[in-house]
């Protein structure tokens, strides 16, 4: 069986479909990149790294227990659409009073142990009544997830980057000057809520209200138990991302997570590049699993992760070169964690193979995919706390005793898309990711255009930021285009024809 995909006009198809998905949702990343930078400066300047890192450390609970109030249904709900022969209406509304039942679930246990969400210090003020949004987060979920099966993009663009973030943004600023100390938590309540009225909207314009309607949640109860390999994927990948995050809340004070959540922040941006090519490139993968051609999907995860790390690389460059500047844009506090800015940078680039091979895995291998998914967490903890403990036996100082879990992430990924792009090429009996030569010389070019830059005197350090960043970028991209690129990677940058364009 030769590993090239079948000679046929499919798989053209499939990557133009897949570069039309991808700059549709990365418009939205762009928008939501805009409007979250400014939230990190308002954070960084005005709070501070220790209200930040009391925020960081409880979001990340409330976050924890609005995925599992989901149940899987973020990935679940389309099958049970395309499975049922009752009205769609009644079973997207079936999905919200499961996930409205479990997030009350949830929030009454943060509301009775409180100090799940802060670990490292005491409960003061509103910071008690966070559990409340917890629904709000499910509920947009499972809505857009619903939106998403009628093929409405937009409205997850228009919640998660333009409402969402903007909302933050503004409250935060605004609820500085009336509480200092609960304004961040405020601000994300009303962001999340705001991000929910964008989500019901659309919502129920595509769905309506649910007439002659009654509960049917058994099904679903039984759907998300079947799709607990998937779920469990998504929660694992979630993990992976912010457990990092709750070990340094167990181990340091909450100014040092504070940093650490700053870089996590400014690290997370090229992560959403690849979600950015989730809402296409799973239908795609299906649809060519159930013709029986798994040679394309070696093709498609492969052009998919090397659109994704290029870009990543960039951004790794443009913001791990300067890191210290960077970091000191958010605040001069936060320089401390240039470091760590670094490895999760990295962390990214790393990551980029495995999870999208995992796109594919999860349909072709689901059970193996999610025993690889949970050891390699546990690797990360342990190697998390190892780290951790080692510096500090050695007595380094506390900040890069913090950078420990950034590394242990870095390392956590890179073995994980060793082993993921291996388990999927088996599968597939194709190769899914290749290095290719012009992408290591534009790494070259634009850490050697960085270097120059970062060598200036001290006092023309503005240039850095304002010249050197654009100057690397341009460089690196000069060599890509010209090196590395075929005609499959220019799709990405071109229209399709009118009648292939977004509706």
């Amino acid at each position: 069986m030769t590993s090239r995909p079948a000679p046929s006009s499919a798989p053209s198809d499939d990557i133009a479909a897949l570069a039309k998905g991808g700059r549709t949702n990365i418009f939205g990343f762009v928008l939501r990149l805009a409007a979250r930078l400014p939230f990190l400066f308002i954070a960084g300047r005005l709070y501070g790294p220790e209200i930040v890192g009391r925020f960081a450390l409880a979001v990340v609970v409330v976050e924890l227990a609005a995925l599992l109030a989901t149940l899987g249904l973020k990935r679940g709900l389309a099958q049970a659409l395309a499975s049922t022969d009752r009205p769609h209406s009644h079973v997207v509304w079936d999905g919200m009073v499961v996930a409205l039942v479990v997030s009350m679930i949830t929030s009454a246990v943060l509301f009775t142990f409180p100090q799940i969400m802060y670990a490292n210090s005491q409960v003061t003020g509103l910071e008690g009544l966070l559990p409340v949004i917890v629904f709000a987060i499910a509920w947009s979920d499972v809505s857009l997830a619903a939106l998403a099966y009628r093929g409405n993009v937009k409205a997850a663009v228009t919640a998660r980057a333009i409402v969402e973030p903007w909302t933050i943004s503004i409250a935060a600023w605004a609820l500085y000057y009336a509480s200092p100390r609960d304004g961040l938590i405020i601000a994300y309540v009303l962001s999340m809520a705001a991000a929910l009225i964008a989500s019901l909207i659309p919502f129920i314009r595509s769905y309506g209200l649910p007439h002659g309607w009654s509960p049917h949640v058994t099904p679903l109860l039984q759907l998300a138990r079947r799709n607990v390999p998937l779920a469990g994927a998504d929660a694992i990948e979630w993990g992976t991302r912010n457990i990092d995050r709750f070990i340094l809340g167990l181990l340091f004070p909450p100014a040092i997570v504070g940093i650490y959540y700053m870089a996590q922040q400014v690290a997370s941006i090229p992560q959403k590049l690849k979600t950015s090519f989730d809402p296409i490139l799973g239908p795609v993968i299906a649809r060519n699993l159930a013709a029986g051609n798994r040679a394309a999907i070696a093709h498609q995860v492969k052009q998919v992760a090397f659109w994704i790390i290029t870009a990543q690389a960039a951004l790794l460059l443009m913001g791990g070169i300067p890191a210290e500047g960077v970091m000191g844009v958010v605040g001069p506090q936060f320089v401390a964690g240039a470091g760590a800015l670094c490895f999760l940078l990295a962390a990214e680039v790393l990551a980029s193979p495995g999870a999208v091979s995992e796109a594919a895995l999860v349909y072709m291998a689901r059970h193996r995919n999610l025993m690889v998914s949970m050891l390699l967490l546990a690797f990360q903890a342990a190697l998390s706390f190892a780290l951790v403990f080692i510096m500090r036996d050695l007595g380094w100082d506390m900040n890069y005793q913090a950078a420990g879990p950034a590394v242990a992430l870095a390392v956590t990924l890179a073995l994980g898309s060793t082993i993921k792009c291996w388990m999927l090429a088996r599968l597939t009996k194709a190769s899914v990711f290749s290095l290719r030569p012009g992408f290591v010389a534009a790494i070259a070019a634009g850490a050697l255009v960085g270097w120059g830059f970062t060598s200036l005197p001290q006092h023309l350090e503005w240039v850095e930021l304002s010249v050197g960043v654009p100057a690397i970028f341009a460089a690196y991209f000069a060599v890509i285009a010209k090196w590395a690129f075929g005609e499959e990677d220019r799709k990405l940058f071109k229209k399709l024809p009118k009648q292939g364009a977004a509706a």
